[in-house]
């Protein structure tokens, strides 16, 4: 297989993680599926663009998750429901930015 194939196969398995994190605001199990398809895929992206949208993704999953737990923690003070729901949006603004980048076909932010 050829660098362009195995390219576009990644690009591929970035765009399914992306509609199973966006699929995870109904179904919540999706994000999970998601998470391990970035950690069984990480070799192929290692060194191309990609590789940042693997990183935003993760990123997005594990924060994701520690505002998630934080919000239902703290539903009975009731606070917990505005935490979960500004969490919500964030995961909407965090699937969007990347599935627009990951179109243009750029990367989301560079190593340093």
């Amino acid at each position: 297989m050829n660098q362009f194939e195995t390219d576009q196969n990644s690009k591929k398995y970035t765009y399914a993680v992306y509609i199973l994190q966006a699929l995870s605001i109904v179904v919540l199990f999706t994000a999970l599926i998601g998470i391990i398809i970035n950690y069984i895929k990480d070799e192929d992206v290692e060194g191309t663009w990609l590789q940042s949208h693997f990183i935003w993704q993760k990123n997005t999953f594990w924060y994701g998750l520690l505002w998630t737990l934080l919000g239902v923690m703290t539903t009975f003070l009731l606070v917990g429901y505005a935490v979960l729901g500004i969490a919500m949006i964030w995961l909407i603004y965090r699937v969007a930015k990347g599935w627009i980048y990951l179109v243009d076909g750029k990367e989301l932010y560079r190593e340093q």
